[in-house]
Formats: structure tokens, C-alpha cells, sequence
């Protein structure tokens, strides 16, 4: 059985690899055209949005992930950039899918151009901008945390399928936009729900049991715990929530290919 039938999305970025690798840095580029900082607000922002949730969550609240007995302000401010971090991936690829193809309307009139790249490539910039946040998180880790844990070095490994679920995500809602206009209104509010439905400013085990029913069942607040579990806190990695994770992620990227590929037909008759 050949790749192309198995993963076969991973056949279209490998063909395409170039022409995608040239819109990512393109989409990088756009973001931060016309500013006089530039890319400084990839490191601005998320330092500023910190800043903001830590002050209400954390001092006017009284907030804490309860993890270590003697918690501090500092590792607070962490576990909330660690979660910060991961959501703003998926939320930023949420916020974007719905007007990826419509917004690009000479790429749907040309036949032979290959538009599941453009999905790839806003996930692309969205990564970019995650790994920025995260050498932030690393650095700030080394400096205010209490010690750099092994368990880190499983980060990457955390990270890889949320980069499928973003995948899926933006292949799926990219082509739903075409045909629905009035779902970018819909994202806004599932992105606000999904941050407080991750725990990116409390820990999982503070949900209460009728709600975690539920919610155990949500990748990104999997993905947010183990990072926050092992980075943070230098807890043994969860081998079910990990393979939940890859198993949530493969499946959501070759299903949102596949809806793409056959939505994609219809695209220039709506558009």
C-alpha cells in the first residue's frame, strides 16, 4: 500500500513543498507589512497578552495550577504562557480558515493551480509565530523557573500532532467559508469557548467531574496539560493522552484534506 493512499495529504505537501514553502514566508510577510516593528510584534504580543491574563488571573484572582505546593507568581505566569502558546496556534488558524480561499479568488479561477496549499501555508505562518512563543516560553522557563526538566525535550513530540489538528482545521473550514460566508462570525465565539474549555488559565484537575466528562475528550486540552506536565513541571509524560493526541490529529488532517478535495470542484462556480 503506497503513501499517497494512506496519508494522502502528506503526498500533496511533499509535491508542492516548494510553491508552499514560498506562500508561508509570503503569509509571514503579510502579517507584519507596513509596521514599523515588524516581526518585533511576534515577540510583543504574546509578552503583552501575558502580561494582561497573568495580572487579572493571577494577582486581582488569586489564580494557580495548585500542581506544587509552593507555587509562585513566576510559575503561574508560565503555566499560562505554556497554555497561551498552544492555543493561539489553533486559535489564530480558526480565526484565518474561513477566508483563506475566499480571499484568494485568482487562485480558484487557475485550474491548475494546487489550492490545498493555501491552507497549509496560513498554518505555516501560524507555526512560525508558535515557535517564536515557545523559544519565549523556553528562555523564560530558564530564567524564572526552578530547574530545566528531561521531560522537555518531549515538547516537540507534543507539539507534532497539534500541527495536524491545524491542518485538518484549516482544510476543512477554508473550504465550509466558500459556501457558508457567516462562519468566520461562528469562529470567533468557538475560539473564545475553546480557550476556557482547554484550561489554558487553570489546571485539568480543577474541572469539575460532570464537565470533565466532556472536556477530556478536547485535543488542545490534552496538549496544553502534557506540555505544562512535563516542561513545566517535570511530570512523567501521559503515554494514553499522547497517543489520543496523534490518533485525534491524523484523523482530523485526512479528514479536512479529504472534505477539501471534494468541495474543491464547486469552489469557482460559488466564488
Amino acid at each position: 500500500m503506497t503513501l499517497s493512499r494512506v496519508l494522502p495529504f502528506a503526498t500533496d505537501l511533499w509535491t508542492h513543498r516548494e510553491l508552499l514553502w514560498q506562500f508561508t514566508l509570503r503569509n509571514v510577510e503579510l502579517r507584519h507589512k507596513g509596521s514599523h516593528l515588524g516581526l518585533i510584534w511576534s515577540v510583543l504580543n504574546p509578552l503583552l497578552m501575558l502580561g494582561l491574563y497573568v495580572l487579572v488571573f493571577g494577582y486581582i484572582f488569586g489564580g494557580s495550577f495548585g500542581v506544587l505546593p509552593d507555587e509562585t507568581r513566576a510559575e503561574y505566569a508560565l503555566g499560562i504562557f505554556f497554555g497561551l502558546t498552544l492555543f493561539q496556534f489553533v486559535g489564530e488558524v480558526m480565526g484565518v480558515a474561513p477566508l483563506i480561499v475566499v480571499s484568494n479568488p485568482n487562485f480558484v479561477k487557475k485550474v491548475v493551480f494546487p489550492l490545498e496549499i493555501l491552507p497549509v501555508a496560513q498554518v505555516g505562518a501560524a507555526a512560525f509565530h508558535l515557535l517564536i512563543s515557545l523559544a519565549l516560553a523556553l528562555v523564560s522557563l530558564a530564567l524564572f523557573g526552578r530547574s530545566i526538566h528531561p521531560e522537555l525535550l518531549w515538547l516537540p513530540v507534543i507539539i507534532a500532532p497539534l500541527l495536524l489538528l491545524g491542518l485538518g482545521i484549516a482544510w476543512f473550514f477554508s473550504a465550509v467559508g466558500v459556501f457558508f460566508r457567516d462562519i468566520g462570525q461562528v469562529m470567533q465565539f468557538l475560539s473564545l469557548a475553546l480557550m476556557y474549555a482547554s484550561a489554558v488559565f487553570f489546571s485539568a484537575a480543577k474541572i469539575p467531574p460532570e464537565f470533565w466528562t466532556f472536556l477530556r475528550f478536547n485535543p488542545l486540552l490534552l496538549a496544553i496539560e502534557l506540555a505544562r506536565n512535563t516542561g513545566l513541571w517535570g511530570q512523567p509524560i501521559n503515554p494514553h493522552h499522547l497517543l489520543y493526541l496523534y490518533a485525534v490529529g491524523l484523523l482530523a488532517c485526512a479528514l479536512g484534506h479529504y472534505a477539501f478535495r471534494r468541495m474543491k470542484p464547486a469552489f469557482a462556480d460559488v466564488i
